[in-house]
């Protein structure tokens, strides 16, 4: 069956409701419909009838061409519409009163990735908060998760490393839509403002990204093909230290290494953990930008073998301090700042929590603090289970 995204279903019909509405449209490049073809187009036809007054983006651009985090984007008008773009990842994070004075209602049509520690959610939310604020509604098409809506992975976020990467207390890998994470976020943070979800047809929580029926667009610029969304749960807490987590490569997120890895010894000794649903395969790599930039750097590249059975949290996890373990002299942490915060280490900011730190800086076992993961995933289930629409 072929999923239907809430953006198909408004532009079918839904769109008739809000033709008396200044609409600033919150989106980037993944906002299109089965056959590719643009939001910001269609929702501009004349037979729609609609008044769009602004496009809005989030971080990596509403075009998606900013490659790394902390690169900012600017507002412009578009050559093409004459239309106002105005940047949630620029001068601030958060909708200003320039923004809201040009519309009645932001429509949110964000492809998510599955992850805590990935910023749309969070432009989302602040989006929410001002529509509160300011008496806006904010209508939400949803998309489904494309790592699948039923498995949970990873620990709490402790809301001492709030920050851009993480601003609700919830499990790494959360399983739930964008629409879904609203309504959770509406409620659980007391916002309440006028919110609208416009659901997924033809979506089941089990279904992975190849089962959509529909072509993959990357949602931003480093997760190119679906197979990084699978691992980067767990291979994002490499961006907390001086090992590639594969930007500058054809294969983010799915390449990790560093100029001091011995590749072979790196990839026996994490295929000897006998890890679920994956195989670590020794490789060199040289970035073209980034970590490691021109030069050979020795890691493994993540091949998922089951993807039911791939614990992408788990394994980030056991591959970060096995790394640490094997080159303790050479490993080291990424100093602030990283998503705005100049004080706390960036990898706390990631994992939002310091056990994960503080137990490699030790030469700890993570044994104890993955089987604590597992329990608060049992938490999060329980919150989660009052928000969940498919």
């Amino acid at each position: 069956m072929k999923t239907e995204t809430g953006l198909d279903l408004f532009l079918k019909k839904e769109h008739t409701r809000f033709r008396k509405e200044r609409i600033g449209f919150l989106g980037n490049q993944a906002s299109v419909v089965h056959d590719l073809r643009h939001a910001s187009d269609l929702i501009l036809e004349k037979n729609l009838k609609l008044n769009v007054t602004c496009f809005i983006g989030p971080q990596h651009g509403i075009r998606g061409e900013k490659q790394d985090n902390m690169i900012e984007s600017d507002d412009f008008i578009d050559s093409k519409t004459n239309i106002p773009c105005y940047s949630l990842y620029g001068s601030s994070r958060k909708p200003s009163l320039k923004v809201l004075s040009n519309l009645d209602a932001f429509i949110i049509d964000l492809q998510d990735i599955g992850c805590r520690i990935y910023t749309f959610m969070y432009t989302m939310l602040y989006c929410m908060e001002a529509a509160k604020a300011h008496g806006k509604k904010v209508i939400v098409l949803d998309r489904p998760n494309p790592i699948g809506g039923s498995q949970v992975e990873g620990n709490f976020l402790d809301m001492k490393f709030s920050s851009f990467v993480g601003l609700f207390p919830m499990s790494t890998r959360h399983g739930m839509t964008m629409g879904e994470l609203a309504l959770m976020f509406n409620e659980e943070l007391n916002i309440h403002c006028d919110l609208e979800i416009i659901k997924i047809k033809g979506w089941e929580r089990k279904l992975f990204s190849e089962s959509w029926g529909r072509q993959w667009v990357p949602p931003s610029p480093n997760i190119p093909i679906a197979e990084a969304a699978h691992t980067f749960p767990g291979i994002v807490h490499f961006e907390g230290t001086n090992v590639s987590e594969g930007r500058g490569t054809t294969m983010p997120f799915l390449y990790v290494g560093a100029p001091f890895i011995n590749a072979d010894t790196l990839g026996e000794k994490m295929n000897r953990l006998k890890l679920s649903g994956v195989y670590f395969r020794p490789i060199y790599f040289q970035p073209t930008f980034h970590k490691g930039k021109d030069q050979v750097l020795g890691g493994v590249q993540i091949h998922v073998l089951d993807r039911v059975k791939f614990n992408s949290f788990e394994a980030g996890l056991h591959l970060l301090a096995m790394i640490a373990q094997l080159y303790p002299k050479l490993f080291q942490w990424k100093q602030p700042p990283y998503e705005y915060e100049t004080e706390k280490m960036p990898i706390d900011l990631i994992g939002g929590t310091d056990e994960i730190r503080k137990l490699i800086d030790t030469q700890s076992p993570i044994k104890n603090f993955l089987e604590k993961s597992r329990e608060d995933v049992a938490t999060f289930k329980k919150v989660r289970a009052k928000y969940l629409l498919y």
